[in-house]
């Protein structure tokens, strides 16, 4: 994750793209991302890239896609496509054989296959280094962000 980072500091802008139970971990990782790093990140699901994401879409963009278990994986991989498509960075997080992706991703960040509901967990692990070697890199304090309220008070 850091040699990754070392890569794509320097972007100002990211998308993570996630389809059924990963769709939050796309959140999380774009939040992340914009906490640590400063970086302009958005998590969106991967079904509704068409309205409106798609066209930010270009080389200046890195495109963080999950792309882990059997369900979604071809309507993923289709999204991917997508980004190659219009000259996007593609980075694909994926349980499955780099081959399985037909060679369209630029970075493969391979986790373990798990059950489907643990499968969250091992994905989201990897999205927080990628966040924090990023903000690191970029000389951010990573364990004082700032702006940030470490406890929310309701009156």
């Amino acid at each position: 994750m850091e040699a990754l980072a070392k890569r794509y500091f320097r972007a100002e802008n990211f998308l993570y793209l996630g389809r059924g139970i990963n769709y939050p971990i796309a959140l999380e990782g774009a939040l992340k991302l914009k906490e640590i790093s400063y970086i302009h990140a958005e998590g969106y699901p991967a079904g509704e890239m068409k309205h409106g994401p798609i066209a930010l879409i270009d080389k200046e963009m890195p495109v963080v896609a999950l792309a882990t278990g059997d369900q979604v994986f071809e309507k993923v991989k289709s999204n991917l496509q997508e980004v190659k498509a219009r000259d996007g960075v593609v980075i694909a997080l994926t349980d499955r054989d780099p081959e399985e992706l037909g060679g369209i991703c630029d970075e493969i960040i391979h986790v373990p296959t798990v059950s489907p509901l643990l499968q969250p967990i091992v994905n989201v692990i990897p999205l927080q280094l990628l966040a924090y070697f990023t903000g690191v890199r970029r000389g951010a304090d990573v364990d004082q962000p700032r702006n940030l309220a470490k406890s929310v008070t309701v009156e």
